[in-house]
């Protein structure tokens, strides 16, 4: 399947940590600076730079903040099938967020007041200020399942094919032999023979085909069924490899074993299933 010109997903999973990281400073800091010039604006009799302090203050613990809810969003998904049991987790992990943010930017703008020689004192409003918190933990949240779903939608999200309303499938429905791709509003079919390992990914499954990625919705004990045992062996218990791909087993010290497959990736390969994986080949 051809891309489109411009930046590919693969380009961007090389550049993918500096991009985000970029986005979330540039958000953070032109918020702060909005809000700062909009402080300005309201309070036109308050020394210049205190606005800037306020809004800088609380925007270096937001900042400082967002890996501790981007790690609760993958550890507690918002998806579909998952946000009744997610979000009384997030609502209770609001507390000690808004407790961390305001603590820290209070004490941020008392340094800063000392600093300069002025003798304003702050309180920790912290009722008024989990109000304003809770809205921002869930702008977060809402950013991070939007870029989510686009980027699944860029990398290309493959499917089981389902049988038809009417009539016979044209190839078995319990063990396929071709996924169904969606990418950017295309589908392609995907030949099972050509995915050279699955891995376990949370709540999906990735199908590794020529050096790409494409999630199945699916966990690995259902996807295992669906497999053909003559083609593909569980080593690990988040690892499926194609054997038709495999170009060599390396056994380690503990008992475990590494896989190296054709392209050079390497698979890890667990005690037990290196046992069955022996017997396969008659060792």
């Amino acid at each position: 399947m051809n891309e489109r010109p411009g930046l590919s997903f693969d380009d961007f999973q090389r550049w993918r940590r500096p991009i985000e990281v970029g986005f979330w400073v540039a958000l953070v800091i032109l918020n702060a600076g909005f809000n700062a010039l909009v402080a300005l604006t309201d309070h036109p009799d308050v020394d210049t730079w205190k606005p800037w302090v306020w809004e800088f203050s609380s925007a270096l613990l937001i900042l400082a903040l967002i890996p501790f809810v981007i790690a609760l969003e993958r550890r507690w998904p918002f998806r579909v099938d998952t946000w009744r049991h997610s979000l009384p987790r997030h609502l209770l992990a609001t507390v000690p967020f808004s407790l961390i943010h305001v603590t820290g930017m209070v004490a941020l703008r008392r340094l800063c007041y000392a600093l300069v020689g002025s003798h304003d004192q702050f309180g920790a409003h912290y009722g008024y200020e989990y109000l304003k918190d809770i809205r921002t933990y869930f702008v977060i949240i809402a950013l991070l399942c939007l870029s989510r779903l686009w980027l699944i939608r860029w990398q290309g999200e493959a499917r089981l094919l389902a049988a038809p309303d009417e009539g016979q499938p044209a190839e078995p429905v319990e063990r396929p032999e071709r996924f169904l791709v969606r990418k950017l509003g295309r589908e392609f079919l995907l030949n099972a023979s050509e995915v050279e390992w699955l891995q376990a990914s949370g709540n999906y499954v990735n199908l590794h085909v020529h050096g790409r990625d494409y999630p199945l919705r699916s966990t690995m004990a259902a996807i295992e069924e669906r497999l053909d045992p003559a083609r593909f062996v569980r080593v690990h218990r988040g690892y499926f490899v194609n054997l038709d791909y495999l170009a060599q087993i390396e056994p380690l010290d503990t008992g475990d074993a590494r896989l190296t497959m054709r392209d050079g990736a390497t698979i890890p390969c667990s005690r037990r299933h290196r046992a069955a994986l022996r017997e396969r080949f008659g060792g």
